[in-house]
């Protein structure tokens, strides 16, 4: 082993990178994130281009390019539920709730 892999530090992930990043908003991100993959997948299983997308469900090519390049500031978390309802597939969501883990200023990294 190099003495470079040696001085490599592993720094262990939450399972959000928003959250790791420290945006404020991580969770709604993550969900965001989450629903626009199913909908890549979805789009890619049917063969749907963005435009085949738009004739099927009526919201435009350019929500589904938006979506495809994970350009989703313009979508809520419900809109993009919509879509996929809109797509014929079924959505079930899940959310667990748990108390937010106190960080000391010195277990901050930025």
């Amino acid at each position: 082993m190099s003495k470079n892999a040696q001085d490599i530090e592993l720094v262990r992930g939450s399972g959000n990178i928003f959250h790791d990043q420290g945006d404020p908003d991580a969770d709604v991100q993550q969900m965001k994130g989450i629903l626009a993959a199913r909908i890549i997948g979805i789009l890619n299983n049917k063969g749907l281009s963005v435009r085949g997308a738009h004739k099927k469900t009526g919201y435009a090519a350019a929500d589904f390019s938006r979506i495809r390049n994970a350009d989703l500031g313009r979508f809520s978390i419900d809109r993009l539920v919509r879509i996929i309802n809109k797509l014929d597939e079924a959505t079930e969501v899940s959310v667990q709730l748990a108390p937010r883990a106190k960080v000391s200023a010195a277990e901050v990294h930025v």
